[in-house]
């Protein structure tokens, strides 16, 4: 299984699960991310953080260690 992190950029994933617990989770679930949502990775800043997700109509931002907690998968 893939994370957010290594997603090919421009193509269509699906959230799998979450790997985290507490109020991080809380918060990623918050944000939209949650298992079944459709996840599409935008864009990657020069030096690898943030990263730019679009999920649920909207664009979102995170950092790597956030985006790895994210497990994805392909259509």
């Amino acid at each position: 299984m893939l994370n957010a992190v290594t997603m090919e950029t421009n193509r269509e994933y699906y959230v799998k699960a979450l790997a985290c617990t507490g109020a991080l989770r809380r918060r990623i679930i918050d944000m939209g991310i949650t298992p079944g949502a459709k996840i599409i990775k935008k864009r990657v800043a020069p030096f690898g953080e943030p990263i730019e997700f679009r999920v649920r109509d909207y664009a979102l931002s995170m950092r790597k260690s956030e985006a790895e907690l994210i497990k994805v998968e392909e259509k």
